[in-house]
């Protein structure tokens, strides 16, 4: 927590070590949101890799068989928009700023390698499964949309889409005599 002093200017009640071991001691893997998601998977029956090195981000839980990559964030290092457990350190906000901004903009690069790579990302948020009466409900939604099939692109949609020439602008013509 932080306190105002007698000239109004934000400090922190903790010595800069202190501060310093309490964010060194926040680890990325195994935290609680993780475990619970890999649980729950795991007692229906998925069988997954954990923080595959090859793909971009190195996702939390990879689902092979299902072609999908699972990543748990945390709301505050992943900046959640909307969420009542993000907000913005007081002290040091520049750093803090661009730190999560980059954090948000590396997911996603990351979400956009995967899925030009054919893997389906799912993002799940601490908010999403901290509280307990709403968590079993959302689990089994996630469940849901890694068993449904993976949506394909309509021929309209791929139609809209202008194609790539390899010399664009370039007529081609018939210079066969008949």
């Amino acid at each position: 927590p932080l306190q105002k002093d007698k000239n109004q200017t934000i400090m922190d009640i903790l010595s800069k070590d202190q501060r310093h071991k309490n964010m060194a001691a926040i680890h990325s893997a195994n935290t609680k949101p993780e475990m619970i998601v890999r649980k729950y998977l795991f007692a229906h029956g998925f069988r997954y890799r954990l923080s595959h090195p090859r793909l971009p981000g190195r996702p939390d839980i990879v689902l092979r068989k299902y072609r999908t990559c699972i990543f748990i964030n945390g709301c505050f290092w992943h900046g959640h928009e909307g969420c009542h457990y993000f907000r913005l350190p007081k002290s040091n906000v520049e750093f803090w700023e661009r730190k999560i901004s980059h954090n948000k903009a590396r997911d996603i690069s990351n979400t956009a390698v995967l899925e030009m790579m054919g893997w389906r990302v799912i993002r799940v948020w601490e908010c999403d499964i901290r509280a307990v009466s709403t968590r079993e409900a959302f689990l089994e939604n996630l469940y849901s949309s890694i068993v449904a099939p993976p949506r394909r692109k309509s021929y309209a949609q791929e139609e809209d889409l202008p194609s790539i020439a390899a010399e664009p602008g370039a007529e081609y013509t018939s210079n066969d005599k008949e």
